[in-house]
């Protein structure tokens, strides 16, 4: 008889209420921590896609000494608040 009921599995095991609760917090905790990290991917994302084009026309002419850049100034500025927005 001991035998037969070893035979069935009813898809459950008993736990305590302090385990249970463990369980629940590492659980709230990892799918926190899944969205943080969504967020910070999505932040360095962003970041790289704004920075890339900026090296890629910089190396366009490595014959030349000098960069024809117009109203530098100002660009920088608007790219450093652009990626003050990214960061933030």
């Amino acid at each position: 008889m001991a035998d037969d009921l070893l035979k069935f599995d009813f898809g459950f095991t008993a736990v305590d209420e302090s385990e249970l609760e463990a369980v629940q917090q590492i659980s709230t905790k990892a799918s926190s921590t899944e969205a943080e990290v969504k967020v910070l991917e999505d932040k360095l994302n962003n970041l790289y896609n704004a920075i890339l084009p900026l090296l890629s026309n910089l190396k366009k002419n490595p014959e030349k000494e000098y960069i024809l850049w117009p109203n530098r100034t100002e660009k920088i500025e608007a790219f450093e608040d652009h990626i003050s927005g990214i960061i933030k």
